[in-house]
């Protein structure tokens, strides 16, 4: 009954690890944290054959709840040497020795390994067909392989994985209500949702060539028209960035549920643009992300 209980509460996405009762979990004044308990669950677990397919993705994932090569609190560390030394002796007992092939579609590529060999990557290109990969090791010891699918496909709708975005503009100052001008100032909304804690999140949204994002506070730019800016949410960035192409905000973190940013900018050039997508992504998780495609943007002389 506690093995499905925890089993419930265990949020596995990506390379990521969390808990549904994470924010209930925080208790400081105990040294009790999301990361001792994710620590914990390795060491208690490391034996168990029912969990013996979700270790790999515990222990990346409570690896990847360090900040700054270490985690929260130093209960949270001492677990942690525990668990990651227990789960060396388990399963990495053995240096890595020989070489690793794949093969897909015909083609083979081998990875040779050395002393102190870090790893490396096997790049494929896409079949003409449906294909099955295979991977084999020859030599000494279990190297680990994550296998990720790229692809350049055409966004044709909102795509969410670990996080949720809505896009919306509205007019600050517009000469016509029917359409954008030149000298016209609007207003971009990102509602945002993480379904996650996460680390070092930025957000990316493009602006049409030639706009002016306002509140940098540079000569010609207006502070009254940006001073109306909405911001919501238990969310504030370390860092804003306004440059000729996009406006960008980078979080140091985002706890899960959602939070809302807005910005300001003047259209310039008159002219028709084609902007790329708007997407929001965990630095170092690369597989949480969101992406919408954004409509043509016409402005008139």
């Amino acid at each position: 009954q506690a093995e499905q209980i925890l089993r419930s509460r265990l949020h596995f996405q990506g390379t990521t690890m969390g808990f549904s009762t994470e924010r209930n979990d925080y208790l400081w004044w105990l040294m009790a944290h999301a990361d001792v308990n994710a620590n914990r669950v390795l060491l208690s677990f490391l034996d168990h054959d029912k969990w013996k397919e979700d270790v790999p993705r515990m222990v990346r994932g409570t690896l990847g709840r360090q900040q700054r090569g270490a985690w929260s609190t130093t209960v949270a560390n001492a677990w942690g040497v525990l668990a990651i030394e227990k789960f060396s002796k388990n399963f990495e007992r053995d240096p890595v020795t020989g070489s690793t092939q794949a093969s897909l579609a015909g083609h083979t590529k081998a990875h040779q390994w050395k002393d102190d060999e870090p790893g490396a990557s096997l790049q494929f290109g896409w079949p003409k067909q449906k294909e099955s990969i295979e991977v084999a090791h020859y030599g000494e010891g279990r190297p680990w392989m994550t296998l990720q699918s790229l692809a350049a496909i055409a966004l044709k709708e909102p795509f969410s994985s670990g996080f949720k975005m809505a896009r919306s503009v509205s007019a600050v100052e517009r000469r016509d209500d029917n359409r954008w001008s030149r000298g016209d100032v609007m207003r971009v909304r990102l509602d945002l949702e993480s379904q996650a804690d996460m680390t070092w999140v930025v957000v990316r949204d493009p602006v049409p060539a030639g706009a002016s994002l306002l509140g940098s506070g540079l000569a010609r730019d207006s502070q009254i028209l940006a001073s109306s800016e909405n911001k919501a949410g238990w969310v504030w960035p370390a860092f804003e960035e306004r440059t000729f192409d996009s406006f960008r905000a980078y979080y140091r973190f985002v706890p899960k549920g959602k939070w809302t940013l807005e910005y300001t900018l003047r259209l310039n050039n008159p002219g028709e643009f084609q902007l790329p997508e708007t997407r929001v992504e965990a630095m170092y998780a690369p597989e949480m992300f969101a992406e919408s495609p954004n409509e043509r943007v016409v402005v008139g002389p």
